[in-house]
């Protein structure tokens, strides 16, 4: 090989090796803005779920929900005065309502234990339809595995709203079936400890659920 084409040989190679140089400098000038993006990216995909599911982060969803203390928790007979419609705590039957499906209203005092254990009680007016009853069905037929299976159905006369949510100290009344507040009211509550019997039994008390 002549002296002039190793000389420009070099010069080929040397043109490589800057270009090289300059690439990898420009590499790690763009790192920190990478691992920046990175970071971002990282916290929105952990953020969306938690302000989906989390309790913090239901506050918007769940608009007009009410969460009040309720301390009695006394076992009695007979019939219970509540200050709510439906109840959401306070005394009651020393028996629980079996979780699941009703299509005839139940007693409060049996209910009322069955929200202690961690249920969530859903009443609907007797007057709604068929379809919309049907509706509500499937959700809890849906829902019934896991802590979400702590799920009670049944309609409920004198309701003002068409469908109500219970549990032990908070309630949330709900415009109808398709509500998507009823959902995340029960991803919230249902199977949670706050009748203060977390992991309580929703089966093995009084009543036959239709499913």
């Amino acid at each position: 090989m002549g002296k002039q084409a190793r000389s420009s040989r070099r010069e080929v190679e040397r043109a490589a090796a800057a270009q090289a140089a300059l690439r990898s400098q420009h590499r790690r000038k763009l790192l920190p803005y990478w691992i920046a993006t990175g970071v971002v990216i990282l916290g929105i995909a952990i953020a969306i779920p938690f302000v989906l599911t989390s309790g913090g982060g239901s506050t918007s969803t769940l608009t007009g929900l009410r969460v009040f203390a309720e301390h009695n928790h006394n076992h009695v007979t007979g019939t219970v005065t509540y200050d709510r419609t439906p109840p959401a705590g306070g005394a009651h039957s020393a028996i629980w309502l079996n979780c699941g499906v009703y299509n005839q209203p139940e007693k409060n005092e049996n209910a009322v234990h069955s929200i202690e254990h961690g249920a969530v009680w859903i009443t609907y007016q007797p007057s709604l339809s068929s379809v919309s009853v049907a509706h509500l069905q499937e959700f809890v037929r849906s829902h019934s595995t896991g802590t979400q299976g702590y799920l009670l159905l049944s309609p409920y006369p004198g309701l003002l709203s068409p469908v109500v949510a219970s549990t032990w100290g908070a309630q949330l009344a709900l415009n109808g079936p398709s509500d998507p507040r009823l959902a995340a009211f029960v991803a919230r509550y249902a199977g949670g400890g706050q009748g203060g019997e977390p992991g309580g039994e929703c089966t093995g008390g009084t009543g036959s659920p239709i499913t």
